[in-house]
């Protein structure tokens, strides 16, 4: 975010939409290079198997995408403001143990009151990460890590070993993590209206803004009145909620739900997020580009089975996708940085 578009935001007006000048071109290169590399993924996989495009096989992969969409946004959020949330997966686990628990002890419980109560645990989650956070003045990277495992461990000593199974919950909340709606999954659906409610937020209003002044130079956003962290408690606050709903997503997908529930799920977040153009380093990025991110994870996944490539290399591929998306932004902010000191250069020259 630019100096002026900062100063527009803490007087209170509407910012500017994010793609603006050298973040429009940075994110829009981003972007499409990962819609490029899907295509062509897709493309190769469709050669060598054509079944891998059948209506069955698209619905598979956007039902596998849908949850890791869900968690990318609300890790997007959080990764605009230079701050990451390792406890997504542990909030997962335990909101999906949480849904599964509710219908045992309260047979005949409204899916929305389910919903509702997934989503509201992992904001009380988010909170507690946000309220260290802002209280403690320690690193996220510190704090989230600790309630990953302190939230992991509040699972297992919950769970007690004890499995909650499909027969637990009722058909209709199961029927969620299968159903279509005009052959399209509604999982998808879901991740599709909140990927669409965040990007309008971020791009169109001033509390959504402010997180991209507050990644790209915290201090001088801070000068600029924007209340930092108030808006970084928020993004927790919203990474949590998210990860709740995941959970309860996850528990209807599955239909069996332990103390094991998104177990490492926070590094494939993380990759689908930086994968997909969010600079770790804050500023920059759209949640459009991280939903791309977490498809493209997913589809490597489904593709490299269907051309019966040994597991370990998807592992090896996802890291070499992280490695040159993080070389690849830096760079590309090289050049924006050499552009803007040679056009300030220029301009002082000409003045």
């Amino acid at each position: 975010m630019t100096a002026q578009e900062t100063r527009a935001t803490a007087a209170g007006e509407r910012a500017p939409a994010p793609r603006a000048g050298g973040v429009r071109s940075l994110a829009g290169v981003r972007e499409l290079g990962v819609a490029l590399a899907l295509a062509l993924l897709v493309a190769v996989t469709a050669a060598d198997n054509s079944r891998f495009l059948s209506a069955q096989s698209i619905r598979d992969v956007l039902l596998s995408a849908s949850i890791l969409v869900v968690l990318a946004v609300g890790q997007t959020v959080v990764v605009i403001t230079r701050n990451i949330d390792l406890s997504v997966g542990s909030v997962l686990g335990l909101t999906a143990f949480a849904t599964g628990k509710l219908f045992v002890a309260a047979p005949g419980t409204p899916i929305l009151v389910a919903v509702a109560a997934g989503v509201g645990l992992g904001a009380l989650c988010g909170l507690l990460n946000g309220a260290l956070i802002a209280a403690a003045r320690v690193p996220a990277l510190v704090i989230t890590l600790g309630t990953l495992y302190v939230l992991r461990g509040v699972d297992h000593s919950w769970a007690s070993g004890e499995q909650i199974n499909a027969a637990d919950m009722p058909r209709s909340f199961l029927d969620l993590g299968t159903a279509t709606l005009l052959g399209v999954p509604v999982l998808a659906l879901v991740a599709a209206a909140v990927l669409c409610v965040v990007a309008t937020w971020l791009r169109s209003y001033r509390s959504g803004r402010e997180l991209y002044a507050i990644g790209s130079e915290p201090a001088a956003a801070r000068l600029s009145g924007i209340r930092v962290g108030r808006r970084v408690f928020l993004a927790f606050l919203i990474s949590g909620s998210l990860a709740g709903l995941a959970g309860v997503l996850h528990a209807a997908r599955y239909g069996t739900v332990d103390a094991t529930v998104g177990t490492g799920i926070e590094l494939q977040v993380v990759a689908a997020v930086v994968v997909g153009g969010v600079a770790i380093f804050g500023g920059s990025g759209t949640v459009w580009g991280a939903a791309l991110g977490a498809l493209l994870l997913t589809t490597i996944g489904s593709s490299l089975a269907v051309l019966r490539v040994d597991p370990f290399w998807q592992q090896a591929v996802v890291g070499a996708l992280i490695l040159a998306a993080i070389g690849l932004d830096r760079l590309l902010a090289a050049r924006l940085a050499a552009r803007a000191i040679r056009s300030t250069g220029r301009t002082a020259h000409g003045a």
